[in-house]
């Protein structure tokens, strides 16, 4: 055989391998998990953060090392870092990133909060993968999957979405606040009324008010500057305490209005440990370490064992975790032990912007 022919045939083998290497590394053409060049299964797995603050993050960062872990132990991997978006609260923002995720036939998304998974629902309920189904949609941090219209019920979420909740015991934050203040008689309500996240924990502190002859004051925000300037009316006003619920509005300004409430002496009890983690005085809820690693474990089960969502009950995590800010505490004055008995447990923590 002559050198040209060898040439000729070495060619074509070298270029047969690189064609067999691109079908199998960028694949996915049929909606099909891909596999790297190592064998193992590779799964695309999309990302959205509703906003940047404390809590998000957290969930985030749980998420993703939990995917790793079980990635690790189970052969596989869970391609998060080349789909992993932060829609910065921007509807126009959170629309495209869902564009932009279907259009790269992930495996999974996860949307991290309310907002972020109702656009996310809406963008995938009407787009067919290639074998006919539908991009299952796993939430994480959704504080009323059912009145945000997310589901059917939490039993039986009936569609294509399912994930974990951090629905708060309202009435038990109502009983922190009149246990610190046996004579509370004025609340002030702080939250956006444009968070489907809210609506639900604000009407049934009203009526804890209402049931138990406290007044409330409501002031709303949708901006930081809105939000400070609402948390200097209800200073102004002279409330006893503040409820906010998982609010990611009033979270994102927490830092800017903590303080406010601090000289004044009205402690601000909160709906998730990140609130008091950034200054508020209580934080009450679930822990979303915990949260982002249950949401993970239900990604991974529906994507490895076959797990369907419309069947797979949203999974609430009613973990009670009181959270204290105890340069907060010291500051109004306020003897937060008497709370002890009232959560699951008590955590103590002091002012900082992100958790370690």
């Amino acid at each position: 055989m002559g050198i040209k022919m060898k040439r000729k045939m070495m060619a074509t083998v070298v270029a047969m391998a690189m064609t067999a290497v691109m079908v199998t590394g960028c694949g996915n053409a049929n909606n099909e998990t891909t596999e790297n060049v190592q064998g193992g299964t590779v799964y695309k797995v999309g990302i959205v953060q509703y906003v940047d603050d404390a809590s998000l993050n957290q969930i985030e960062k749980a998420i993703e090392a939990e995917l790793d872990a079980k990635g690790a132990e189970l052969g596989v991997t869970f391609d998060y870092a080349n789909y992993t978006h932060n829609g910065q609260a921007d509807s126009t923002v959170l629309n495209q990133i869902a564009a932009d995720l279907i259009a790269d036939e992930v495996d999974v998304i996860i949307p991290i909060a309310t907002p972020a998974a109702m656009v996310i629902q809406n963008a995938t309920a009407d787009v067919a993968t290639a074998d006919g189904g539908m991009i299952p949609v796993v939430f994480s941090a959704v504080s009323d999957p059912v009145g945000a219209g997310l589901v059917a019920s939490n039993e039986a979420p009936g569609a294509n979405i399912t994930g974990t909740s951090d629905a708060i015991d309202t009435e038990g934050i109502m009983k922190l606040i009149v246990t610190v203040d046996p004579d509370t008689d004025k609340i002030g309500l702080l939250y956006d009324k444009s968070q489907p996240s809210s609506a639900g924990s604000i009407e049934d502190a009203k009526a804890y008010c209402d049931a138990n002859g406290i007044a409330y004051v409501e002031k709303t925000g949708t901006t930081t500057a809105e939000v400070q300037a609402a948390a200097d009316s209800l200073v102004a006003e002279g409330v006893d305490a503040i409820f906010t619920p998982q609010d990611n509005t009033i979270m994102t300004a927490e830092l800017a209005i903590f303080e406010k409430f601090t000289e004044a002496g009205v402690p601000h009890y909160t709906g998730a440990d990140s609130f008091a983690l950034n200054g508020a005085f209580c934080g009450y809820g679930v822990n979303y370490e915990n949260l982002g690693t249950a949401t993970a474990d239900m990604v991974v089960d529906i994507l490895i064992n076959g797990a369907e969502p419309a069947t797979t009950a949203v999974k609430t995590l009613e973990d009670g975790i009181i959270t204290i800010n105890t340069e907060t505490a010291e500051v109004i004055g306020l003897d937060y032990t008497v709370l002890k008995e009232l959560g699951s447990e008590l955590v103590e923590i002091t002012t900082a912007a992100e958790f370690n």
